[in-house]
């Protein structure tokens, strides 16, 4: 089994939207490609949907089985360009090898960095755990659009936003299109704009975010903990991808390990 996963994390890397066309020799190359229906990765009749269940956590949002052999703790910023590039390479792979099929879980916790970074992680969270990655991904994925609003806009409106108190969050959001972009979703625009003003859970979410600096030492965004320690030098998907192989390797022992073990 790990094996096979060790080549759908190859197959899976390879498959990321930056280079299609590796990725299409490279899953013509693979035995072990998720696309191959002879491949030794096909199902075992064990539950292969744990990428749907999410659950809010003490400091983010899990997704995944909660007793998995893994976990990875990704530390985010929504106006980190490198944060949206790691959601676009890599969590569809972890939703696709790892979290699927139940081996690693992923928790998702916001390090808030500046007062729109504070807005939306309060969209983000502004519904149904179940919705969060959804959520999660429609931000990160549209901030190259709604990030060059924000520098573009005058300086005197962005030092309102800077402010970060609920009126300011709520003009940034109208400003940028942050609140139509939940409410085409389907959340009421009332809904939307009560999670803005929602102080408590905005100070719920600064002091999580001074938290895991205190705990993990992050450093910046994106940054990973895998199974309780952070992994230094890691900030990108393909930094991260030979981690996770190794991590899933038949020869894998644990720092901890006894010997024999």
């Amino acid at each position: 089994m790990r094996n096979t996963l060790i080549a759908a994390l190859a197959v899976a890397s390879m498959l990321a939207p930056a280079a299609p066309a590796a990725a299409q020799s490279a899953e013509r190359a693979a035995p072990d490609s998720l696309a191959n229906p002879e491949s030794a990765f096909k199902g075992t009749g064990r539950r292969a949907s744990w990428h749907a269940d999410i659950e809010q956590t003490e400091r983010g949002y899990r997704i995944g089985n909660p007793d998995a052999e893994a976990s990875l703790i990704e530390f985010v910023s929504y106006t980190c360009g490198h944060c949206a590039s790691f959601t676009r390479e890599g969590e569809g792979a972890l939703d696709l090898v790892l979290l699927a099929p139940g081996h690693m879980s992923l928790e998702i916790r916001p390090v808030i960095r500046n007062a729109i970074d504070l807005t939306v992680s309060l969209l983000v969270q502004c519904g149904p755990a179940e919705g969060f990655k959804n959520r999660h991904r429609m931000y990160m994925l549209s901030q190259d659009n709604w990030l060059e609003k924000a520098r573009a806009a005058p300086a005197s409106q962005q030092a309102i936003w800077a402010r970060g108190d609920a009126s300011a969050r709520l003009s940034a959001a109208r400003a940028l299109n942050l609140d139509d972009m939940l409410a085409e979703r389907g959340t009421s625009i009332a809904d939307v704009n009560t999670c803005l003003a929602d102080d408590a859970t905005a100070q719920t979410l600064l002091e999580n975010g001074n938290a895991d600096r205190d705990e993990y030492a992050v450093p910046g965004t994106p940054s990973f903990a895998l199974d309780g320690e952070l992994l230094t030098d890691i900030h990108s998907w393909d930094t991260l991808h030979p981690v996770l192989t190794e991590r899933f390797s038949p020869d894998y022992q644990p720092a901890n390990a006894e010997p024999g073990d």
